[in-house]
C-alpha cells in the first residue's frame, strides 16, 4: 500500500486493517482459496498469499499489528534519565565546551539508550517534553556594543555585496550581457 502524502495508517485505520487480516485467517481455516478470499475482503491478491504466509509461518501472531511503524520512543524513564545526563553539561559527557546542540543530544541519546533519532527527530522529542532552544541569559563581559555599532554602520556597508545592475542580462555564463 502506498501513501501519497507521505503519512502512513493511523490508529484506528491500523485496527481495521488488522480486524481484515483475521478474518482472513478465519477463511484460511475453511479451507478458502487466496481469490475468494481476496474478492470476499475487496483487497488484492497478493495481500492475502502474504497474510497466508505469515499465517502459517508464525500463526495468528503474524497478522496481529505491530503498532506505529514510526520513531522510537523512550520510555517515562529514560526520559528522566535523559533530562537528568543534559543537566549534569556537555563537559560530562566529553564535548570542550557548554553548548548542547541537537546533534550532541542525539549522540547522548544512543549512547544512553542505544536508540538512533535524527536532528529533527531530536528536536521534536526535546520539544514535546517542554525543552526549548536557549540563548544565553546575558551578554559576553567582552562584547562592546559602541564598537558593534560602528562595524554596523561603516564596515558592513563596505563589506557587503553590491547589488546586481537593473541592465538587461543573460542566463549564458559566457556571455553574461548583451549591449
Amino acid at each position: 500500500m502506498r501513501y501519497a502524502q507521505g503519512g502512513g495508517l493511523t490508529d484506528a485505520e491500523r485496527t481495521a486493517r488488522e480486524r481484515l487480516r483475521l478474518q482472513a485467517v478465519e477463511r484460511f481455516e475453511a479451507g478458502q482459496k487466496n481469490a475468494e478470499i481476496a474478492a470476499a475482503l475487496r483487497i488484492d491478491v497478493r495481500s492475502v498469499e502474504r497474510w497466508r504466509r505469515a499465517w502459517r509461518e508464525q500463526g495468528e501472531a503474524g497478522l496481529l499489528s505491530k503498532g506505529s511503524p514510526g520513531r522510537p520512543r523512550l520510555s517515562e524513564a529514560q526520559i528522566a534519565k535523559q533530562e537528568r545526563e543534559l543537566e549534569r553539561g556537555p563537559l560530562a559527557h566529553g564535548w570542550v565546551d557548554q553548548r548542547w546542540t541537537l546533534a550532541r543530544i542525539k549522540t547522548v541519546i544512543g549512547r544512553l539508550f542505544h536508540v538512533s533519532y535524527t536532528v529533527e527527530g531530536t528536536w521534536r522529542l526535546l520539544k514535546r517534553h517542554g525543552w526549548s532552544w536557549q540563548q544565553p541569559t546575558r551578554r559576553a563581559i567582552e562584547r562592546d556594543d559602541d564598537a558593534v555599532e560602528v562595524w554596523k554602520k561603516e564596515t558592513w556597508p563596505r563589506v557587503r555585496a553590491p547589488r546586481r545592475s537593473a541592465g538587461p542580462g543573460s542566463s549564458s555564463r559566457t556571455r553574461p550581457g548583451n549591449p
